[in-house]
C-alpha cells in the first residue's frame, strides 16, 4: 500500500476539520493516545467555533491541531500526527501553520500544556522555540483513574 511520503507527487495541504471528517479524525487520535479526545470533545471544539485544521496529502491525514482564541493569545487544545508519520517533520509544519494563523489574529503569545511524561512532545516543541513556564499537577487523566501533570509552555510571537 502506497503512502503520500513514497509519492513523489504528494503535496501536503491543510483542510478545515468538520464534524464530517471526525470518523477520519477519531481513528488517528485513537491510535495516537492512551487516552484520547472523545468525539464529544471535538465537536464540542468546533461548536466553539476553534480553529482546526488538517494537513492532508494525497487523501491520508497526516495530522491536525484545534486551537482556542483568547484576547492577545492563542491556546493549542490538540495536536496530533498520525503515528505512521511522526518523526518525520509534520509536527513542525502543524506548529508554523498554527503560528501564522495565530500571528493572523493579532496573538502575541502561544500557550500549551503537554503530560511530563510526553518526552517527544517536549523536545518538538522545545525544538520549535516554545518554554517550561509552569507547572499544573494532576491536570491530565491518566491510566487506572489516576492523573498527571502537565508542564505549562509558551512561545512569544
Amino acid at each position: 500500500m502506497s503512502t503520500p511520503l513514497e509519492s513523489d507527487h504528494a503535496e501536503a495541504r491543510f483542510e478545515p476539520l468538520l464534524a464530517d471528517r471526525l470518523d477520519e479524525v477519531l481513528r488517528v487520535e485513537n491510535r495516537a493516545y492512551a487516552l484520547p479526545w472523545s468525539r464529544a470533545n471535538f465537536i464540542d471544539a468546533l461548536h466553539s467555533g476553534y480553529q482546526a485544521q488538517m494537513l492532508m496529502a494525497d487523501g491520508y491525514l497526516l495530522g491536525y491541531f484545534v486551537a482556542m482564541k483568547g484576547v492577545d493569545e492563542v491556546h493549542l487544545l490538540n495536536i496530533t500526527v498520525a503515528p505512521e508519520y511522526q518523526g518525520q517533520g509534520w509536527s513542525r509544519l502543524l506548529l508554523e501553520a498554527l503560528a501564522i494563523w495565530a500571528r493572523g489574529q493579532g496573538a502575541e503569545w502561544l500557550w500549551l500544556e503537554v503530560r511530563v511524561g510526553n518526552l517527544r512532545a517536549l523536545h518538538v516543541y522545545e525544538a520549535h522555540g516554545y518554554r517550561r513556564v509552569g507547572l499544573r499537577k494532576e491536570y491530565y487523566p491518566a491510566q487506572h483513574g489516576k492523573r498527571e501533570d502537565a508542564i505549562v509552555m509558551s512561545l512569544r510571537l
